[in-house]
């Protein structure tokens, strides 16, 4: 089983494009977002997936009745701070900003612990694998990445968009 980690889309639809054909492609069973869509009209792409999407708001999700109109209209799961999700087995949490992450992690509560909002890639192994699979848009970086993850090995594969 796998899962699609996304974050840091900041409209830009194109690039979310890629990253659900990339998805279906790997044949994920979930996705996550880490937060910052920015305009409900970001969401549209994730229609394709046919799997469920949670994912949390960001800073810069200033539309945030409209995301969860459009999130709930599509079936999908939008939690204003903090989503927690199970796949495989394993328990996943999911946070925009990366003051918690730590604390998350120490919990022994999750496997997984995804966050966004630095643009930066971090894939931290350790008893709970701790991820930010970079963005989405590649506007501040100029790399724009997703990340699958295999849950029978918490292996992460990178894929630039």
């Amino acid at each position: 089983m796998k899962l699609g980690v996304m974050s840091d889309s900041h409209d830009h639809v194109p690039n979310v494009r890629k990253a659900v054909e990339l998805f279906c492609a790997e044949g994920v069973g979930l996705v996550v977002h880490a937060g910052d869509f920015v305009a409900p009209f970001a969401l549209d792409p994730l229609r394709d997936l046919p799997c469920k999407v949670v994912a949390v708001l960001g800073n810069n999700d200033g539309e945030k009745v409209g995301l969860q109109k459009r999130c709930e209209s599509m079936g999908f799961e939008l939690q204003p701070k903090m989503a927690t999700a199970q796949l495989g087995g394993r328990k996943i949490a999911v946070v925009h900003e990366p003051e918690p992450v730590e604390g998350l992690a120490r919990s022994g509560l999750f496997d997984i612990v995804v966050y966004g909002h630095t643009h930066k890639i971090d894939i931290e192994k350790g008893k709970t694998l701790i991820l930010n699979p970079g963005e989405v848009g590649g506007w501040v970086t100029g790399r724009a990445t997703v990340a699958v993850v295999d849950l029978d090995t918490l292996e992460v594969a990178l894929h630039d968009l």
